[in-house]
């Protein structure tokens, strides 16, 4: 330490070559902080094409990094400019999510009309394939080409639920019968209760072709395999085939047993809901809503518990189902001339041919596509409604579907 004049004091000098060394490696920390260098192997080989496409997005990301924190604009830019620098699978993992998860069909579409990228990888098959119900749910009336094509393209990416609503769609709304039932049996390929359900309705009626070409026995398979699956309307429907034998050699007691089984899954899957839960209540005959259309509106409650004084609220019907109901609402509630509709409100299936359906063998005014359909309209309305009347004068054609026995189970 040295000692000058006035008692002040000075450090030692050090030397030219230390202070050197010194400053360089102190420029060469903080330029590794800030520049990442490229990572070469042991044997000094040049990095591969994706380290180096690593390194690139590292340094474009630094750079923007470097210029938001000087200028404001740049921020703006730096943050399209990040969401532009993100990999691929990311963003598709992410509208994968989001597809699965919309409430409407507007929530989807809003992020696809965000950039030009989102808009493209929205429409990846890996996205299109998680597609939740909501995220297609399209209206009757608003149906148009754009939403048959996104459907198309939900059932090509290999969605189950668009697959079957489309069969449907097609099938019985636009009367394309080979690929609407060619994508219900995709669909049903893969396991779907709903589109197995549907393909043993198809089989039961002979829909879509003669009543020469009804398989009662294809229709007890398909429905036992979708009861299998927990499905309530084909237990409902296989039940009632083993009581009367229908299809199948008749078992009274293998058939209540099967209807005891849909009637504890349908309370189960409605008290599930914290909803529906504080809507149970004890009547007769549950309470329909006068304000709706008669075709649009569904049964309010659980009719099969009605025997025990429970009104449960139903279930929504399927996507399918709520789409055939409003587009023959739409129609004037008709088919076509000397065709009629599934009497079950929430059923919305139409007949294919002339006098395909059964109808109640008490009235006759009633018409059903199923058994199942039949219990459950029994029960919410019809046994208030049914009135044994002269026989029916307008048979000169002979009866197609038959007479449907009344159910009380």
């Amino acid at each position: 330490m040295r000692t000058r004049r006035g008692g002040l004091s000075y450090p030692p000098l050090l030397p030219l070559s230390t202070m050197c060394s010194n400053k360089a490696l102190s420029e060469r920390s903080s330029f590794n902080t800030l520049t990442p260098r490229p990572n070469r192997n042991r044997n000094n080989k040049m990095p591969s094409s994706q380290q180096q496409f690593v390194i690139r997005k590292r340094h474009k990301t630094l750079s923007l990094l470097s210029s938001s924190s000087s200028d404001t604009t740049t921020t703006t830019v730096g943050g399209s400019e990040l969401l532009e620098i993100l990999p691929d699978d990311l963003l598709l993992s992410i509208l994968a999510k989001l597809s699965s998860s919309s409430n409407s069909p507007s929530d989807f579409i809003r992020v696809l009309l965000t950039c030009k990228r989102l808009n493209t990888l929205g429409l990846h098959s890996m996205v299109l394939s998680k597609a939740s119900q909501k995220t297609f749910s399209v209206k009757a009336r608003s149906w148009s080409e754009s939403s048959h094509r996104f459907l198309k393209r939900c059932a090509d990416a290999g969605n189950i639920e668009a697959c079957y609503t489309l069969g449907m769609i097609r099938f019985y709304c636009l009367e394309h019968r080979e690929s609407g039932r060619s994508l219900i049996s995709k669909a049903a390929m893969r396991c779907h209760a709903p589109a197995l359900y549907s393909l043993a309705v198809l089989q039961f009626n002979g829909s879509g072709a003669s009543k020469d070409d009804k398989d009662l026995r294809g229709g007890v398979a398909l429905c036992a395999r979708a009861a299998f699956l927990g499905h309530v309307d084909a237990l409902r429907e296989l039940g009632h085939c083993l009581q009367d034998g229908y299809g199948v050699k008749q078992n009274v007691m293998e058939g209540r047993r099967f209807l005891v089984q849909a009637n504890a899954r349908e309370l189960a899957s409605v008290c599930n809901s914290l909803h529906a839960r504080t809507n149970i209540t004890w009547s007769i005959v549950p309470n329909q809503n006068p304000n709706l259309n008669p075709r649009v509106q569904y049964a309010a409650g659980c009719p099969l518990l009605s025997d025990y004084g429970c009104n449960v609220p139903a279930q929504e019907p399927h996507l399918a189902n709520r789409f055939m109901i409003e587009w023959f609402s739409n129609r004037g509630g008709s088919a076509g001339p000397n065709r009629r509709l599934c009497s079950h409100l929430g059923c919305g299936r139409p007949e294919t041919r002339k006098r395909e359906f059964r109808r109640c063998s008490v009235c006759g005014v009633v018409n059903y596509c199923s058994r199942a359909c039949q219990a459950l309209d029994w029960k919410s309305r019809h046994k208030v409604e049914c009135a044994p009347v002269e026989r029916w004068i307008d048979d000169d054609d002979g009866e197609d579907g038959g007479e449907v026995a009344v159910v009380d189970s």
